[in-house]
């Protein structure tokens, strides 16, 4: 498989290697890049490492890949995608993405950077037409941050995500391939 890696002004995408197994285990369990948002009060999965020493974490139906800063070659977080579908042909397939940023790295354009690299990945290596993503209604930086991406806000998904006790609303935004 190609090696991936995309770069931008600040960030680049880069697969994830065996050597990141560590540093994923340890953001996995630590409250401050977590944040209220992404806290759905489940146990970390470890980093298959099996998996990584045959290749990177990414297929056909869903993929993970480090967003690291240029300067310094310095991990700040991960960006992920799976498949959605929304009718039985595989023309009505889309990409649902999701970001996490360690807190010292949040704020700083990061994540915006990150989230238009990773779509224009999608609509350059697969056929999709959507690249969509959701946020809490509260997430105002999120939701900040995925317009600056290119995002379109689309609306409110009522009682969508249950974490931390109680169901969540959340926006739903989308990039399309034309757009």
């Amino acid at each position: 498989m190609v090696v991936l890696q995309s770069q931008g002004r600040h960030v680049r995408l880069r697969d994830v290697t065996l050597a990141d197994a560590d540093t994923l285990d340890e953001w996995a369990t630590d409250p401050g890049r977590i944040g209220g948002f992404n806290d759905f009060g489940l146990p970390p999965n470890p980093t298959p490492r099996d998996t990584l020493a045959e290749g990177p974490l990414r297929n056909e139906r869903n993929g993970v890949l480090i967003v690291e800063l240029i300067a310094g070659d310095q991990p700040i977080g991960t960006v992920s995608w799976h498949k959605v579908s929304y009718g039985p042909p595989d023309t009505s397939a889309a990409w649902n993405i999701g970001i996490e940023l360690v807190a010292d790295a949040r704020g700083k354009g990061y994540g915006s950077e990150a989230q238009r690299l990773l779509a224009d990945y999608l609509f350059a290596t697969s056929p999709v037409n959507r690249v969509e993503a959701s946020t809490d209604v509260e997430n105002v930086a999120e939701q900040r941050a995925l317009e600056r991406a290119g995002f379109a806000r689309e609306g409110v998904q009522r009682g969508a995500q249950f974490r931390q006790g109680q169901y969540h609303d959340l926006v739903t935004y989308s990039r399309l391939r034309d757009d």
